[in-house]
């Protein structure tokens, strides 16, 4: 029977009914598999926008300069970085999906070797993305 609420046990089922765990060396290895799988997640988010980023088409110069907008602002991607970002995302939804049902398992280990992982993850790949949105105002007023 499924657990229905968070408990703390080394025996479990993790996805599939021939993953079962039944000794700490294979909830560890679990727990392992859980957390990797996490960081790879938010490694595969941030190589979807740096393929965003390198995508975009940037304006036709005979336009008009508009210093207040976001430099991204009117700008389009190209047909190979749409469908390489498509794919990308089809990818990291389908394993965000799956670290979702694995967190459904109810697991209290599988539950915090997921979410440290996204942690982790992010650490690793994805903050350094807010580094670019620090930009000095424009504005003498503000």
């Amino acid at each position: 029977m499924m657990h229905m609420t968070f408990y703390w046990g080394t025996k479990m089922v993790l996805l599939f009914d021939f993953w079962k765990t039944d000794s700490w060396l294979s909830y560890s290895l679990a727990l392992l598999f859980c957390f990797l799988f996490s960081v790879f997640y938010q490694y595969m988010e941030d190589r979807r926008l740096c393929v965003l980023t390198i995508g975009i088409v940037p304006p036709p110069s005979d336009q008009p300069s508009t210093p207040f907008l976001h430099p991204r602002l009117g700008t389009r991607l190209s047909k190979s970085a749409r469908f390489a970002t498509a794919v990308l995302f089809g990818v990291n939804s389908a394993i965000g999906y799956v670290l979702m049902l694995a967190v459904m398992s109810y697991n209290g280990g599988v539950f915090i070797a997921i979410a440290l992982g996204l942690a982790v993850g992010y650490f690793l790949f994805r903050a350094k993305e807010y580094e670019a949105l620090i930009v000095e105002d424009a504005c003498a007023c503000s």
